[in-house]
Protein backbone atom coordinates (compact mmCIF):
# COMPACT_ATOMS: atom_id res chain seq x y z
CA UNK A 1 0.00 0.00 0.00
CA UNK A 2 0.97 3.64 -0.97
CA UNK A 3 1.22 7.07 0.53
CA UNK A 4 1.48 10.43 -1.27
CA UNK A 5 3.03 13.28 0.12
CA UNK A 6 2.66 16.82 -1.50
CA UNK A 7 4.29 19.81 -1.01
CA UNK A 8 1.75 23.02 -2.70
CA UNK A 9 4.16 25.82 -3.26
CA UNK A 10 3.55 29.31 -4.81
CA UNK A 11 5.85 28.01 -7.74
CA UNK A 12 4.58 24.79 -7.93
CA UNK A 13 4.10 21.04 -6.89
CA UNK A 14 6.34 18.64 -5.39
CA UNK A 15 5.12 14.93 -4.06
CA UNK A 16 6.68 11.88 -3.71
CA UNK A 17 5.19 8.30 -3.54
CA UNK A 18 5.81 6.31 -0.23
CA UNK A 19 5.91 2.61 0.69
CA UNK A 20 3.97 2.73 3.98
CA UNK A 21 4.84 -0.66 4.96
CA UNK A 22 8.99 0.66 4.93
CA UNK A 23 8.41 4.36 4.98
CA UNK A 24 10.69 4.41 1.69
CA UNK A 25 10.36 7.24 -0.60
CA UNK A 26 9.67 4.93 -4.37
CA UNK A 27 9.59 8.49 -6.72
CA UNK A 28 9.41 11.96 -7.17
CA UNK A 29 7.17 14.38 -9.19
CA UNK A 30 7.44 18.29 -9.40
CA UNK A 31 6.16 20.69 -11.55
CA UNK A 32 7.90 23.73 -13.12
CA UNK A 33 5.08 26.40 -11.88
CA UNK A 34 1.92 26.68 -10.34
CA UNK A 35 -1.27 26.56 -12.31
CA UNK A 36 -3.10 29.56 -10.99
CA UNK A 37 -2.86 32.70 -13.13
CA UNK A 38 -0.02 35.04 -11.24
CA UNK A 39 3.60 35.63 -9.92
CA UNK A 40 3.11 35.31 -6.38
CA UNK A 41 1.04 34.05 -3.59
CA UNK A 42 -1.11 37.27 -4.31
CA UNK A 43 -1.86 36.93 -7.19
CA UNK A 44 -3.28 33.67 -6.59
CA UNK A 45 -5.55 35.32 -3.64
CA UNK A 46 -6.90 37.65 -6.04
CA UNK A 47 -7.80 35.36 -8.82
CA UNK A 48 -9.50 33.25 -6.67
CA UNK A 49 -11.50 36.79 -4.67
CA UNK A 50 -12.26 37.48 -8.12
CA UNK A 51 -13.26 34.44 -10.41
CA UNK A 52 -14.28 32.14 -7.63
CA UNK A 53 -12.58 29.73 -4.64
CA UNK A 54 -14.59 26.77 -7.01
CA UNK A 55 -12.29 27.31 -9.93
CA UNK A 56 -9.40 28.50 -8.55
CA UNK A 57 -9.86 25.05 -6.28
CA UNK A 58 -10.47 22.89 -9.82
CA UNK A 59 -7.46 24.25 -11.57
CA UNK A 60 -5.25 23.34 -8.12
CA UNK A 61 -6.84 19.95 -7.79
CA UNK A 62 -6.49 18.82 -11.87
CA UNK A 63 -2.85 20.07 -11.26
CA UNK A 64 -2.36 17.49 -7.96
CA UNK A 65 -4.41 14.98 -10.17
CA UNK A 66 -1.58 15.04 -13.01
CA UNK A 67 1.38 15.27 -10.22
CA UNK A 68 0.37 12.03 -8.92
CA UNK A 69 -0.56 10.12 -11.98
CA UNK A 70 2.82 10.69 -13.00
CA UNK A 71 4.30 8.65 -9.51
CA UNK A 72 4.63 5.54 -11.25
CA UNK A 73 2.41 3.73 -8.78
CA UNK A 74 -0.55 1.68 -8.92
CA UNK A 75 -3.26 4.21 -7.67
CA UNK A 76 -5.90 1.92 -6.35
CA UNK A 77 -3.26 0.99 -3.55
CA UNK A 78 -2.93 4.25 -2.39
CA UNK A 79 -4.41 4.98 1.35
CA UNK A 80 -2.91 7.83 2.78
CA UNK A 81 -2.17 11.71 0.87
CA UNK A 82 -0.49 14.29 3.39
CA UNK A 83 -0.59 17.89 2.41
CA UNK A 84 2.03 20.82 3.11
CA UNK A 85 2.30 24.49 2.22
CA UNK A 86 1.16 28.26 2.95
CA UNK A 87 -2.32 28.52 4.15
CA UNK A 88 -3.61 29.60 1.30
CA UNK A 89 -2.12 27.07 -1.08
CA UNK A 90 -3.84 24.56 1.41
CA UNK A 91 -7.12 26.41 2.00
CA UNK A 92 -7.56 26.49 -2.16
CA UNK A 93 -6.64 22.34 -2.24
CA UNK A 94 -9.33 22.09 0.41
CA UNK A 95 -12.10 24.45 -1.59
CA UNK A 96 -11.91 26.40 1.73
CA UNK A 97 -13.26 30.12 2.20
CA UNK A 98 -10.43 32.58 2.21
CA UNK A 99 -11.91 35.51 2.83
CA UNK A 100 -10.04 35.89 6.32
CA UNK A 101 -6.75 35.31 4.38
CA UNK A 102 -7.64 38.25 1.92
CA UNK A 103 -8.91 41.00 4.63
CA UNK A 104 -6.29 40.75 7.20
CA UNK A 105 -7.07 41.86 10.79
CA UNK A 106 -9.84 41.98 13.60
CA UNK A 107 -10.78 45.49 11.70
CA UNK A 108 -11.80 44.59 8.17
CA UNK A 109 -13.35 41.12 9.61
CA UNK A 110 -16.08 43.16 11.42
CA UNK A 111 -15.92 45.46 8.63
CA UNK A 112 -16.76 42.30 6.52
CA UNK A 113 -18.78 40.10 8.76
CA UNK A 114 -15.77 37.78 8.43
CA UNK A 115 -15.35 34.73 11.07
CA UNK A 116 -11.87 33.85 10.62
CA UNK A 117 -11.75 29.74 10.08
CA UNK A 118 -9.29 27.69 12.72
CA UNK A 119 -6.50 25.54 9.89
CA UNK A 120 -6.45 23.28 13.01
CA UNK A 121 -4.85 19.57 11.88
CA UNK A 122 -7.46 17.48 10.53
CA UNK A 123 -8.20 14.20 8.58
CA UNK A 124 -10.52 14.30 5.27
CA UNK A 125 -11.69 12.14 3.10
CA UNK A 126 -8.92 12.46 -0.03
CA UNK A 127 -11.72 11.92 -2.28
CA UNK A 128 -14.04 14.82 -0.84
CA UNK A 129 -11.17 17.52 -1.91
CA UNK A 130 -11.07 15.81 -5.79
CA UNK A 131 -8.47 13.85 -5.79
CA UNK A 132 -8.62 10.41 -8.20
CA UNK A 133 -8.20 8.10 -5.52
CA UNK A 134 -9.50 4.85 -3.87
CA UNK A 135 -12.63 5.91 -1.48
CA UNK A 136 -11.21 4.40 1.56
CA UNK A 137 -7.81 7.22 0.84
CA UNK A 138 -7.71 10.04 3.85
CA UNK A 139 -5.91 12.82 3.36
CA UNK A 140 -4.02 14.25 6.49
CA UNK A 141 -3.75 18.31 7.37
CA UNK A 142 -1.09 19.84 9.18
CA UNK A 143 -2.14 22.79 11.52
CA UNK A 144 -1.45 26.29 10.92
CA UNK A 145 0.03 28.10 13.68
CA UNK A 146 -2.01 31.29 12.98
CA UNK A 147 -3.81 32.04 10.14
CA UNK A 148 -0.83 34.10 8.54
CA UNK A 149 1.61 31.36 9.85
CA UNK A 150 0.57 28.70 7.65
CA UNK A 151 1.46 24.90 7.80
CA UNK A 152 4.82 25.36 5.55
CA UNK A 153 5.75 27.85 8.38
CA UNK A 154 5.51 25.04 11.50
CA UNK A 155 7.24 22.73 9.17
CA UNK A 156 10.18 24.76 8.71
CA UNK A 157 10.74 25.94 12.46
CA UNK A 158 9.86 22.21 13.51
CA UNK A 159 12.59 20.72 10.71
CA UNK A 160 14.86 22.70 11.45
CA UNK A 161 15.58 22.75 14.54
CA UNK A 162 14.91 26.32 15.48
CA UNK A 163 12.38 25.66 18.12
CA UNK A 164 15.13 23.72 20.03
CA UNK A 165 17.92 26.52 19.51
CA UNK A 166 18.76 28.04 22.72
CA UNK A 167 20.22 31.15 20.82
CA UNK A 168 19.37 33.93 18.96
CA UNK A 169 18.33 32.40 15.39
CA UNK A 170 16.29 33.35 12.11
CA UNK A 171 14.73 30.82 10.28
CA UNK A 172 14.20 31.75 5.82
CA UNK A 173 12.03 29.87 3.31
CA UNK A 174 13.90 31.43 0.34
CA UNK A 175 10.62 31.45 -1.87
CA UNK A 176 8.52 33.64 -3.33
CA UNK A 177 6.79 34.24 -0.17
CA UNK A 178 9.81 34.26 2.12
CA UNK A 179 8.44 33.15 5.27
CA UNK A 180 10.90 34.16 8.10
CA UNK A 181 10.83 33.88 12.00
CA UNK A 182 13.35 35.23 14.79
CA UNK A 183 13.86 33.50 17.99
CA UNK A 184 15.04 35.76 21.00
CA UNK A 185 14.49 33.57 24.02
CA UNK A 186 11.25 32.13 24.60
CA UNK A 187 10.06 34.34 22.10
CA UNK A 188 9.13 33.96 18.12
CA UNK A 189 8.88 36.88 15.99
CA UNK A 190 7.53 35.92 12.50
CA UNK A 191 6.26 37.90 8.80
CA UNK A 192 6.26 36.98 5.35
CA UNK A 193 8.28 39.30 2.59
CA UNK A 194 6.43 39.22 -1.09
CA UNK A 195 9.76 38.55 -2.56
CA UNK A 196 8.26 38.01 -6.26
CA UNK A 197 9.21 35.24 -8.47
CA UNK A 198 12.87 35.95 -9.32
CA UNK A 199 14.70 33.50 -6.23
CA UNK A 200 12.55 30.78 -8.14
CA UNK A 201 13.75 31.63 -11.62
CA UNK A 202 10.56 33.14 -13.07
CA UNK A 203 10.97 36.68 -14.64
CA UNK A 204 14.04 35.91 -15.72
CA UNK A 205 14.80 35.78 -19.41
CA UNK A 206 16.93 32.28 -19.22
CA UNK A 207 15.12 31.68 -15.70
CA UNK A 208 13.86 28.15 -14.43
CA UNK A 209 13.04 26.28 -11.57
CA UNK A 210 16.06 23.72 -9.58
CA UNK A 211 15.21 21.26 -12.27
CA UNK A 212 17.97 19.13 -14.94
CA UNK A 213 20.14 21.70 -16.87
CA UNK A 214 19.66 24.91 -14.53
CA UNK A 215 22.90 26.72 -13.87
CA UNK A 216 22.37 26.83 -10.18
CA UNK A 217 25.74 28.47 -9.10
CA UNK A 218 29.07 29.88 -9.85
CA UNK A 219 32.23 28.86 -8.32
CA UNK A 220 35.51 30.98 -8.10
CA UNK A 221 38.77 28.65 -9.70
CA UNK A 222 40.69 31.58 -11.02
CA UNK A 223 37.47 32.19 -13.48
CA UNK A 224 34.40 31.70 -12.76
CA UNK A 225 32.71 27.85 -12.97
CA UNK A 226 28.89 27.20 -13.54
CA UNK A 227 27.31 24.22 -11.48
CA UNK A 228 24.35 22.71 -13.18
CA UNK A 229 21.69 20.58 -12.41
CA UNK A 230 22.00 16.88 -13.28
CA UNK A 231 19.49 14.89 -13.80
CA UNK A 232 19.59 13.95 -9.69
CA UNK A 233 19.10 17.51 -8.97
CA UNK A 234 22.77 17.37 -7.89
CA UNK A 235 24.92 20.46 -8.84
CA UNK A 236 28.17 19.24 -11.48
CA UNK A 237 30.89 21.83 -13.24
CA UNK A 238 30.22 23.35 -15.78
CA UNK A 239 32.04 25.53 -17.76
CA UNK A 240 34.48 27.88 -16.80
CA UNK A 241 33.97 31.87 -17.67
CA UNK A 242 35.66 34.97 -17.74
CA UNK A 243 32.82 37.06 -16.76
CA UNK A 244 34.05 40.12 -18.26
CA UNK A 245 34.98 38.84 -21.82
CA UNK A 246 31.67 36.41 -22.24
CA UNK A 247 34.15 33.57 -22.77
CA UNK A 248 34.36 29.70 -21.96
CA UNK A 249 37.86 29.49 -21.00
CA UNK A 250 37.53 25.55 -20.10
CA UNK A 251 34.55 23.06 -20.91
CA UNK A 252 33.14 21.13 -17.73
CA UNK A 253 31.29 18.29 -17.32
CA UNK A 254 28.31 19.63 -17.70
CA UNK A 255 29.23 21.49 -20.92
CA UNK A 256 25.91 21.46 -23.45
CA UNK A 257 23.36 20.42 -20.71
CA UNK A 258 22.95 23.84 -19.65
CA UNK A 259 18.74 24.55 -20.10
CA UNK A 260 18.49 27.74 -18.04
CA UNK A 261 19.45 29.45 -14.81
CA UNK A 262 17.72 28.98 -11.48
CA UNK A 263 17.50 32.30 -8.69
CA UNK A 264 20.25 30.78 -7.03
CA UNK A 265 22.42 31.05 -9.92
CA UNK A 266 21.25 34.73 -10.43
CA UNK A 267 22.25 35.32 -7.10
CA UNK A 268 25.57 33.92 -7.86
CA UNK A 269 26.11 35.83 -11.03
CA UNK A 270 25.16 38.93 -8.95
CA UNK A 271 27.75 38.03 -6.58
CA UNK A 272 29.99 37.41 -9.33
CA UNK A 273 29.77 40.86 -10.79
CA UNK A 274 29.95 42.80 -7.80
CA UNK A 275 33.44 40.84 -6.78
CA UNK A 276 34.62 41.72 -9.95
CA UNK A 277 33.43 45.10 -10.05
CA UNK A 278 31.03 44.56 -12.97
CA UNK A 279 27.76 45.99 -11.13
CA UNK A 280 27.99 49.16 -10.31
CA UNK A 281 25.41 51.90 -9.97
CA UNK A 282 22.13 49.58 -10.06
CA UNK A 283 24.23 48.26 -14.30
CA UNK A 284 25.49 45.54 -15.23
CA UNK A 285 29.40 46.93 -16.83
CA UNK A 286 29.26 45.56 -20.07
CA UNK A 287 28.56 46.75 -23.25
CA UNK A 288 25.71 44.24 -24.30
CA UNK A 289 24.19 45.08 -20.59
CA UNK A 290 24.32 41.02 -20.22
CA UNK A 291 26.75 38.30 -18.67
CA UNK A 292 27.30 35.58 -21.15
CA UNK A 293 27.24 32.06 -19.31
CA UNK A 294 27.26 28.82 -20.74
CA UNK A 295 25.67 27.45 -23.92
CA UNK A 296 23.70 30.69 -24.81
CA UNK A 297 22.44 31.11 -21.27
CA UNK A 298 22.99 34.31 -20.13
CA UNK A 299 22.14 37.08 -17.22
CA UNK A 300 20.46 40.78 -18.22
CA UNK A 301 20.73 43.84 -16.10
CA UNK A 302 16.88 43.08 -15.55
CA UNK A 303 17.71 39.79 -14.19
CA UNK A 304 19.74 41.03 -11.88
CA UNK A 305 17.19 44.08 -11.05
CA UNK A 306 14.19 41.77 -10.13
CA UNK A 307 16.85 38.88 -7.78
CA UNK A 308 17.82 42.98 -6.40
CA UNK A 309 14.57 43.73 -5.23
CA UNK A 310 14.04 39.94 -4.21
CA UNK A 311 17.03 40.20 -2.03
CA UNK A 312 16.07 43.73 -0.57
CA UNK A 313 12.59 42.71 -0.19
CA UNK A 314 13.96 39.61 1.96
CA UNK A 315 16.99 41.82 3.77
CA UNK A 316 14.35 44.26 4.55
CA UNK A 317 12.20 41.54 6.50
CA UNK A 318 14.80 39.97 8.26
CA UNK A 319 16.22 43.95 9.55
CA UNK A 320 12.40 44.39 10.16
CA UNK A 321 12.31 41.22 12.80
CA UNK A 322 15.21 42.57 14.85
CA UNK A 323 14.40 46.07 15.07
CA UNK A 324 10.42 44.61 16.48
CA UNK A 325 12.29 41.83 18.96
CA UNK A 326 14.65 44.72 19.87
CA UNK A 327 18.00 43.23 19.33
CA UNK A 328 21.27 44.35 17.70
CA UNK A 329 22.37 42.27 14.55
CA UNK A 330 26.11 41.79 16.36
CA UNK A 331 23.31 39.60 18.61
CA UNK A 332 22.38 37.06 16.03
CA UNK A 333 24.75 34.77 15.25
CA UNK A 334 22.75 31.65 13.91
CA UNK A 335 20.43 31.35 10.45
CA UNK A 336 18.29 28.37 9.19
CA UNK A 337 18.24 28.43 5.29
CA UNK A 338 15.53 26.38 3.97
CA UNK A 339 13.97 25.88 0.87
CA UNK A 340 15.22 25.23 -3.15
CA UNK A 341 17.12 28.89 -2.94
CA UNK A 342 17.76 27.86 0.78
CA UNK A 343 19.58 24.53 -0.49
CA UNK A 344 21.34 25.46 -3.67
CA UNK A 345 22.42 29.36 -2.92
CA UNK A 346 26.00 29.39 -2.18
CA UNK A 347 25.41 30.58 1.40
CA UNK A 348 28.88 32.82 2.05
CA UNK A 349 27.22 34.59 -1.65
CA UNK A 350 23.84 34.88 -0.05
CA UNK A 351 25.73 36.33 3.21
CA UNK A 352 27.75 38.56 1.00
CA UNK A 353 24.29 40.39 -0.89
CA UNK A 354 22.41 40.44 1.63
CA UNK A 355 19.99 37.41 1.39
CA UNK A 356 21.43 36.13 5.16
CA UNK A 357 22.32 39.24 7.96
CA UNK A 358 26.51 40.03 8.06
CA UNK A 359 26.70 38.99 11.35
CA UNK A 360 25.52 35.10 10.89
CA UNK A 361 28.74 33.05 11.52
CA UNK A 362 26.52 29.85 11.44
CA UNK A 363 24.30 28.55 8.19
CA UNK A 364 22.50 25.86 7.79
CA UNK A 365 21.17 24.62 4.48
CA UNK A 366 18.29 22.25 5.54
CA UNK A 367 16.27 21.47 2.16
CA UNK A 368 12.25 21.43 1.45
CA UNK A 369 11.13 21.22 4.70
CA UNK A 370 7.32 21.26 3.66
CA UNK A 371 7.52 18.43 1.65
CA UNK A 372 9.61 16.32 4.38
CA UNK A 373 7.07 16.91 6.79
CA UNK A 374 4.48 15.71 4.52
CA UNK A 375 6.45 12.69 4.01
CA UNK A 376 6.95 12.74 7.95
CA UNK A 377 3.24 12.40 8.61
CA UNK A 378 2.28 9.69 6.24
CA UNK A 379 4.83 7.32 7.73
CA UNK A 380 4.05 8.55 11.63
CA UNK A 381 -0.11 9.99 10.85
CA UNK A 382 0.13 9.94 15.31
CA UNK A 383 2.29 13.07 14.98
CA UNK A 384 -0.54 15.50 13.77
CA UNK A 385 -1.33 15.78 17.39
CA UNK A 386 2.25 16.66 17.89
CA UNK A 387 2.15 19.46 15.94
CA UNK A 388 -0.81 20.46 16.98
CA UNK A 389 0.48 20.85 20.41
CA UNK A 390 3.54 22.28 19.22
CA UNK A 391 1.44 24.63 17.09
CA UNK A 392 -0.91 25.58 20.06
CA UNK A 393 1.89 26.70 22.14
CA UNK A 394 3.99 29.06 19.72
CA UNK A 395 3.61 32.66 21.00
CA UNK A 396 4.12 34.23 17.63
CA UNK A 397 4.13 37.92 17.37
CA UNK A 398 3.65 38.35 13.40
CA UNK A 399 4.84 41.58 11.76
CA UNK A 400 2.38 42.56 8.67
CA UNK A 401 5.34 44.12 6.38
CA UNK A 402 2.86 45.26 4.16
CA UNK A 403 1.42 47.78 6.64
CA UNK A 404 4.82 48.04 9.00
CA UNK A 405 6.80 51.72 8.60
CA UNK A 406 9.80 50.27 10.03
CA UNK A 407 9.89 47.34 6.69
CA UNK A 408 8.71 50.48 4.75
CA UNK A 409 11.15 52.84 5.69
CA UNK A 410 14.72 49.80 5.21
CA UNK A 411 12.97 48.50 1.99
CA UNK A 412 13.26 52.03 0.64
CA UNK A 413 16.56 52.02 1.07
CA UNK A 414 17.25 48.92 -0.39
CA UNK A 415 15.64 50.08 -3.76
CA UNK A 416 17.62 53.08 -4.05
CA UNK A 417 20.98 50.76 -3.18
CA UNK A 418 20.06 48.57 -6.03
CA UNK A 419 18.28 49.95 -8.50
CA UNK A 420 19.84 53.59 -8.28
CA UNK A 421 23.25 53.05 -7.17
CA UNK A 422 22.74 54.63 -3.51
CA UNK A 423 26.08 54.18 -1.14
CA UNK A 424 25.76 51.90 2.01
CA UNK A 425 27.01 54.75 3.70
CA UNK A 426 23.63 57.17 2.59
CA UNK A 427 21.76 53.99 3.35
CA UNK A 428 23.15 53.61 7.16
CA UNK A 429 22.65 57.68 7.24
CA UNK A 430 19.55 57.56 6.39
CA UNK A 431 18.45 54.26 8.33
CA UNK A 432 19.92 56.47 11.68
CA UNK A 433 17.96 59.46 11.31
CA UNK A 434 14.64 57.28 11.20
CA UNK A 435 16.13 55.77 14.61
CA UNK A 436 16.98 52.39 12.96
CA UNK A 437 20.20 50.40 13.62
CA UNK A 438 22.79 50.66 10.76
CA UNK A 439 23.63 48.01 8.53
CA UNK A 440 27.18 46.22 9.52
CA UNK A 441 29.41 45.14 6.79
CA UNK A 442 30.47 41.51 6.51
CA UNK A 443 33.60 40.27 8.26
CA UNK A 444 35.29 37.09 7.70
CA UNK A 445 33.69 33.56 6.80
CA UNK A 446 30.97 31.93 8.76
CA UNK A 447 30.94 28.18 9.28
CA UNK A 448 28.37 26.27 6.73
CA UNK A 449 26.38 23.17 7.50
CA UNK A 450 25.22 21.43 4.56
CA UNK A 451 22.16 19.52 5.93
CA UNK A 452 20.60 18.54 2.84
CA UNK A 453 22.68 18.67 -0.68
CA UNK A 454 19.74 19.25 -2.47
CA UNK A 455 16.28 20.81 -2.34
CA UNK A 456 14.38 16.87 -2.33
CA UNK A 457 17.16 15.12 -0.49
CA UNK A 458 15.69 11.44 -1.81
CA UNK A 459 14.36 10.94 -5.12
CA UNK A 460 13.65 7.63 -5.10
CA UNK A 461 14.41 4.76 -7.13
CA UNK A 462 11.79 5.63 -9.62
CA UNK A 463 13.73 8.64 -10.06
CA UNK A 464 12.17 12.29 -10.74
CA UNK A 465 9.48 13.23 -13.01
CA UNK A 466 8.97 16.96 -14.18
CA UNK A 467 5.79 17.72 -15.37
CA UNK A 468 5.69 20.93 -17.44
CA UNK A 469 2.04 20.69 -19.63
CA UNK A 470 -0.21 21.94 -16.30
CA UNK A 471 -2.86 24.47 -15.49
CA UNK A 472 -6.05 24.52 -17.37
CA UNK A 473 -7.53 26.74 -20.04
CA UNK A 474 -9.98 29.74 -19.43
CA UNK A 475 -12.39 30.80 -22.54
CA UNK A 476 -14.57 33.61 -23.35
CA UNK A 477 -16.46 35.27 -26.25
CA UNK A 478 -17.92 38.87 -25.98
CA UNK A 479 -20.58 40.52 -27.63
CA UNK A 480 -19.60 43.30 -29.50
CA UNK A 481 -15.77 42.09 -30.31
CA UNK A 482 -14.75 42.69 -33.96
CA UNK A 483 -11.35 39.77 -33.77
CA UNK A 484 -9.14 42.37 -33.87
CA UNK A 485 -6.94 40.15 -31.93
CA UNK A 486 -5.28 43.10 -29.72
CA UNK A 487 -5.82 41.29 -26.67
CA UNK A 488 -3.78 38.44 -28.09
CA UNK A 489 -1.06 40.62 -29.46
CA UNK A 490 -0.62 42.44 -26.00
CA UNK A 491 -0.16 39.30 -24.19
CA UNK A 492 3.19 39.65 -22.75
CA UNK A 493 3.53 35.80 -21.90
CA UNK A 494 1.62 34.11 -25.42
CA UNK A 495 -0.86 32.82 -22.67
CA UNK A 496 -3.63 34.08 -24.84
CA UNK A 497 -5.14 33.24 -28.33
CA UNK A 498 -8.12 34.05 -30.41
CA UNK A 499 -9.64 31.40 -32.53
CA UNK A 500 -11.43 31.91 -35.95
CA UNK A 501 -14.88 32.56 -34.02
CA UNK A 502 -13.68 34.95 -31.72
CA UNK A 503 -13.41 33.04 -28.82
CA UNK A 504 -10.56 33.49 -26.69
CA UNK A 505 -8.79 31.00 -24.73
CA UNK A 506 -6.11 31.41 -22.01
CA UNK A 507 -3.30 28.91 -20.48
CA UNK A 508 -3.59 29.93 -16.79
CA UNK A 509 0.13 28.39 -16.30
CA UNK A 510 1.09 30.90 -18.40
CA UNK A 511 -1.16 34.01 -17.63
CA UNK A 512 -0.06 36.81 -14.82
CA UNK A 513 -3.84 36.82 -14.30
CA UNK A 514 -4.89 40.07 -12.00
CA UNK A 515 -1.27 41.76 -11.84
CA UNK A 516 -1.82 42.00 -15.40
CA UNK A 517 -5.16 42.41 -17.32
CA UNK A 518 -3.19 43.97 -20.58
CA UNK A 519 -5.44 41.76 -22.39
CA UNK A 520 -8.54 43.53 -20.80
CA UNK A 521 -6.91 47.28 -21.00
CA UNK A 522 -5.76 46.31 -24.57
CA UNK A 523 -9.37 45.58 -25.79
CA UNK A 524 -10.85 49.17 -28.29
CA UNK A 525 -13.99 47.64 -28.12
CA UNK A 526 -13.61 47.73 -24.36
CA UNK A 527 -15.97 44.21 -24.50
CA UNK A 528 -13.20 41.87 -22.91
CA UNK A 529 -13.79 41.04 -19.63
CA UNK A 530 -11.38 38.63 -17.94
CA UNK A 531 -13.45 38.04 -14.57
CA UNK A 532 -16.20 36.50 -17.57
CA UNK A 533 -14.03 33.80 -18.30
CA UNK A 534 -14.57 29.86 -17.71
CA UNK A 535 -12.98 27.03 -17.28
CA UNK A 536 -13.21 25.15 -20.36
CA UNK A 537 -14.68 21.82 -20.74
Amino acid sequence: MYGISIDIGTSGTRAHAVELSSGRILSTAITESHPLPGANIMDHLTFCIKMGKDLAHQILISTANQVINNLGIELNKVEKVAICGNPIQLSLFQNMDIDDLAYAGEQAWKTRGITPLKRNARVISAVDVGLELPDRAELFVPPAIKHEIGADALAMLVKSGFLDQKENCLVTDYGTNAEMALKVGDEIYTGSAAAGPAMEGQHIEHGMLASPGAICDLEYEFNWRCKVLDDNLMPLPGDLLDLAMGLVTDEGEMHGKAAGITGTGVVAVLAAAMDSNLWRKGKLQSDSGRLVLQDGIFVTDHDISEAAKAIGAMRAGHFTLLEHAGIKFPDLNIMYMSGATGTYVDAEKARAVGLVPPSCKKMYQIGNTSLAMATDILRKPEILDELQSIADSIRANHVMFATDKVFEQIYIQELAYWTEGMPMSQYNDNLEMAGIQQLPKVTGRAEVFRIAERDIPILGDRGLTIIRDIGRELTGKFNGCDGCKACERECPESALRMDDDKVVHVKTKKCLGTACYRCQFSCPKKVYNYEALKLSS
